[in-house]
């Protein structure tokens, strides 16, 4: 037998080059092989195919390197049905508001008015079972409700483990980095956060904070008027300002660029970062696949990046916006499609002005998209939230053709302002409420937080087969053939 002729450091380097299916194929031959894979195969394999998650990672390092994979694999085939159970986080707020999501490896922030609702991720009672996720508490920004001091932002950093640090952009301008104070599990009643928990960043005026995003230690925020501002996460952030001078409203930072979306006939840039130091003027103008032939302006609302496992390699060269003419582009700034000329545009940045590599829509539902984010199954998904009836479009960059989407439950009359997708769970919020949907295997009614109020009058429709989840009408985006 060949196995008894070749080293074992021989075999294990091979596993690593192994699909699930070769592996468990594989270890279904003899004992030599059981036993090699077991302590090997899964283990390279996981180190070979990350998955991108927030709510689940903390749990899923309790498992064996298998039980993880397993996860993984049922969730990969739940994806491709597509089948999940959808579930709001809670009942419905008074009010229409506009909600906005941050997450860390230990929570959820839904942030909305005045207020920060923490959900807490919490680990399975045994191998399988879907991570729960719990209401932990409520924190009020301001002891009065005002307009002028409602959220429009909040980003969260790196604090050393504890992940209760965010910063938070608000209507007036006002933007602050907060320490959410520690409080117990399902604390009843706001906990306003006082001034010893908070500091002031004065860097946008009076203009509202339409964005924040981060990238390790280092901050990009954008307001209203057109004001980005590149700072750090310490005591003396020494920001750096660029001044786009247009209604500006999305942004997305990595280690090497920052991307801006604003209204504009070029409304998505992206600026060089040189050690610690952004360009002020952009090295590439991303369009959109129609500028030459129909010269008009646009504007871009939610802007992100692709997970480590993406197929396009995790790269940060790749970049995703959801645009106002219900688009959603993938740029990649490697690409050789360039766009020759741009109406109304004298002068082009070094880069070039590039083309999309892959453009999708909803054929449906002609309405903007508001959010963007990449992550689901084989890490091969884009969602995107749209501005009607509590949409989410979904498309696998394998087969972009056959997207589909998804009414939130409770099928709200509202855009889905805000969006996050990780392997096995998207997170929305909508004007009403913040809701799941659940691709992973193990979902019961422990899981997710208990609704204050009767699911009718909540507006949601019978449970689905499952017996945990809501209604949530579904379609595809092919058209029929005649």
């Amino acid at each position: 037998m060949v196995a008894d002729t070749l080293p074992s450091d021989i075999w294990i380097a091979i596993l690593q080059y192994l699909s699930v299916e070769d592996l468990a194929h594989l270890c279904q031959t003899s004992r030599y092989f059981h036993s090699l894979v077991n302590e090997y195969g899964w283990k390279a394999y996981l180190r070979a195919n990350p998955r991108h998650s927030w709510s689940t990672s903390k749990a899923l390092q309790q498992w064996s390197p298998h039980d993880q994979i397993r996860y993984h694999t049922i969730t990969d085939h739940n994806w491709s049905l597509p089948s999940f159970v959808g579930r709001p986080l809670a009942s419905k707020w008074a009010g229409k508001l506009q909600p906005v999501l941050a997450i860390n490896h230990s929570r959820l922030f839904v942030a909305a008015a005045n207020h920060i609702y923490s959900y807490i991720f919490g680990r399975s009672a045994e191998p399988g079972a879907a991570p729960s996720i719990q209401f932990e508490c409520a924190y009020t920004t301001n002891k009065v409700l005002q307009a002028t001091r409602d959220i429009t932002s909040i980003r969260c950093v790196p604090d050393g483990g504890y992940d209760r640090t965010v910063y938070v952009g608000y209507a007036d301008g006002s933007l602050e980095r907060v320490v959410l104070p520690a409080c117990k599990l399902g604390t009843e009643g706001p906990i306003h956060i006082e001034p010893s928990f908070r500091e002031k960043r004065p860097y946008h005026g009076a203009e509202a904070v339409e964005s924040i995003s981060s990238c390790g230690d280092q901050l990009l925020s954008l307001s209203s008027n057109g004001t980005a501002v590149f700072f750090s996460n310490s005591a003396n952030p020494s920001p750096q300002f660029i001044e786009l001078r247009s209604r500006s409203w999305a942004t997305h930072l990595s280690h090497r660029h920052a991307v801006l979306g604003a209204s504009s006939l070029t409304p998505l840039t992206v600026h060089a970062i040189h050690e610690s130091h952004i360009s002020s003027a952009p090295s590439h103008i991303l369009t959109n696949s129609t500028h030459d032939d129909h010269p008009r302006a646009s504007a871009v609302y939610g802007i992100c990046g692709t997970p480590p496992s993406a197929p396009w390699g995790g790269s940060e060269q790749v970049i995703i916006s959801g645009w106002y003419d219900g688009v959603v582009n993938v740029h990649d700034l490697r690409s050789s499609r360039r766009a020759h000329r741009i109406p109304g545009v004298t002068s082009y940045p070094a880069g070039g002005a590039l083309y999309p590599v892959m453009s999708m829509c909803d054929p449906w539902l002609f309405e903007p998209v508001y959010s963007v984010s990449s992550g689901g199954g084989g890490s091969c998904h884009i969602a995107a939230g749209t501005a009607r009836h509590s949409v989410v479009a979904f498309w696998d960059v394998r087969a972009a053709n056959k997207g589909w989407s998804v009414h939130g439950p409770g099928n709200d009359s509202s855009p889905v302002y805000s969006v996050i997708l990780e392997n096995s769970r998207l997170f929305g919020a909508t004007q009403s409420r913040p809701f799941v949907l659940d691709f992973g295997p193990g979902v019961c009614e422990e899981t997710y937080p208990k609704l204050t109020k009767p699911p009718r009058e909540d507006g949601l429709k019978r449970k689905d087969s499952s017996g945990v989840g809501f209604y949530c009408t579904r379609y595809g985006h092919s058209r029929p053939q005649y």
